[in-house]
């Protein structure tokens, strides 16, 4: 694939620096150092992004990642690191952002699982909103929460024929199990820019599945 074009949108650096932590974690610092070659990133390697909230990070970049993933390891194999990855994430550095740093106390704690996902959601999507480019908007559509990223750094450059913004599925799993104390929930994509969407949109069913 010829380079992906520059979006002119951005990430901050810490966020960058935390997907290639995650990325080193679940594949390896080699098998990280294939992936950054393979999609052009080779002055990142031993070169991770500081850990600020400058926003220096291209969504081009960040979707070569994924496309180099799938790329190397096949869609489902590449689908599978990329979910790792974006969970991972979460775990490694998401939870103590801006409107996130008050949901893991006590307060939150005692609160009712529907009452956690309708107040812990729009924090998560208010953390990329506030410290990114990616504006993220969250909507009660009944039975399912809408999560839409716009513009959306996982697919940005891509085209494909099912939704592919895997990053952002494991992000959003990741949240969940932390914000409801260790509950399992279904997140699917159900519109996607490379596939010719609007948007990228989850639907987050509100019931969980273990």
């Amino acid at each position: 694939m010829s380079r992906i074009e520059p979006s002119g949108y951005y990430y901050p650096n810490l966020m960058g620096r935390i997907y290639l932590q995650a990325m080193e974690e679940v594949m390896g610092r080699n098998g990280l150092n294939a992936i950054l070659n393979l999609a052009g990133l080779s002055h990142l390697i031993d070169n991770y992004p500081p850990a600020d909230l400058k926003k220096e990070f291209e969504f081009a970049d960040f979707s070569a990642l994924n496309w180099a993933l799938e790329e190397m390891y096949g869609p489902r194999g590449g689908r599978g690191l990329e979910l790792r990855a974006g969970r991972a994430v979460f775990a490694l550095g998401l939870q103590g952002l801006g409107a996130l740093s008050g949901v893991g106390d006590l307060a939150f704690k005692v609160l009712p699982l529907p009452a956690k996902l309708k107040v812990g959601l729009p924090a998560l999507a208010k953390v990329f909103s506030q410290v990114s480019d990616q504006k993220s908007v969250v909507k009660d559509a009944g039975e399912h929460y809408t999560y839409t990223m716009h513009p959306c750094p996982n697919c940005w450059g891509r085209t494909a024929d099912r939704p592919i913004c895997f990053a952002g599925k494991g992000v959003i799993e990741e949240g969940l199990h932390w914000l409801s104390g260790g509950s399992k929930f279904r997140v699917e994509e159900i519109e996607c820019v490379a596939m010719g969407g609007e948007t990228c949109t989850y639907a987050i069913y509100k019931e969980p599945i273990g």
